[in-house]
């Protein structure tokens, strides 16, 4: 059945679960009718323009039984998982910082696009490519309780940023170093992890930002040149489908839990207190 009528589609008795794919301004109210309908929900990141627009979703996942996710998908990428693998069985010892940049540099036509409207996309690269970082800084450095950024238009004639830079301080002292930029005109992702014992490098996200790559650098007990390790992973990029099926697979479970919401909701707090600082 194809239908134009969105609430026809989101509500359909035949419909078990439903992928939200629109722009910022429409996430979470679509998102929010689904639930009511008591269907399971894939909706793209951010999830919502603002923290407050995601608090009424949250608030309906806890009285259903539904499975929410909010789409970061580059948790999905494969060398992303092969670098969480490594964190997690401790071969990186305690990690210190992370050092992240993100970017493309737009197309023709670029500034007339929705994500130039801040109405309707609540904000620029920040909360478009820079939230991707937030999310994979938080998912290994956990929350982050000083937040400083700024945002810059430098190029494209919109009321958005083109720039946004970040620094992020947990109560630890762990810092992730963040820029995310519509300037970058040869497209770029680049994510390193810095541990007492070892550094990864994730680079790449395949098509035109480069084979994508983990750098695994081992520091040795008398220093000097590290012990490295690399693993890449051409070809077309499978982290939608990888990141659908364990969507897929915890809606078959019944695993109703709120963790994806809560995570988008901390990334969001950042961009809006940069947004307000920005503002101030």
């Amino acid at each position: 059945m194809a239908t134009t009528d969105w609430r026809a589609a989101a509500s359909h008795p035949q419909v078990d679960g439903v992928v939200v794919a629109t722009s910022n301004d429409w996430l979470a109210p679509v998102t929010l009718f689904a639930i009511e309908a008591g269907k399971h929900v894939l909706v793209e990141k951010p999830g919502a323009r603002t923290p407050e627009e995601l608090e009424r979703v949250l608030a309906a996942v806890r009285h259903r039984r539904v499975c929410v996710w909010v789409g970061f998908n580059h948790r999905f990428h494969p060398a992303m998982q092969k670098a969480r693998e490594i964190f997690e069985i401790g071969s990186l010892g305690r990690l210190m910082f992370i050092r992240a940049r993100y970017g493309h540099g737009g197309r023709l036509g670029y500034e007339q696009e929705w994500r130039a409207d801040p109405e309707v996309g609540g904000g620029g690269e920040l909360i478009d490519q820079g939230i991707h970082l937030i999310d994979l800084a938080r998912w290994f450095l956990g929350d982050f309780e000083h937040v400083c950024g700024y945002v810059r238009t430098y190029f494209w004639d919109m009321p958005v940023e083109d720039n946004a830079f970040l620094m992020l301080r947990t109560a630890e002292n762990q810092v992730a170093w963040l820029h995310a930029s519509c300037t970058e005109w040869k497209n770029l992702f680049s994510f390193e992890i810095y541990g007492h014992y070892a550094k990864l490098h994730i680079e790449g996200l395949g098509g035109t930002y480069g084979t994508e790559r983990l750098t695994y650098h081992k520091m040795s007990p008398e220093m000097g040149p590290p012990e490295t390790t690399i693993w890449e992973y051409p070809g077309p990029d499978p982290s939608w489908r990888s990141e659908f099926e364990a969507f897929a697979d915890a809606a078959e479970k019944q695993q109703r839990s709120t963790e994806a919401l809560e995570n988008a909701q901390a990334a969001l707090r950042i961009v809006q207190k940069v947004y307000r600082s920005a503002a101030a």
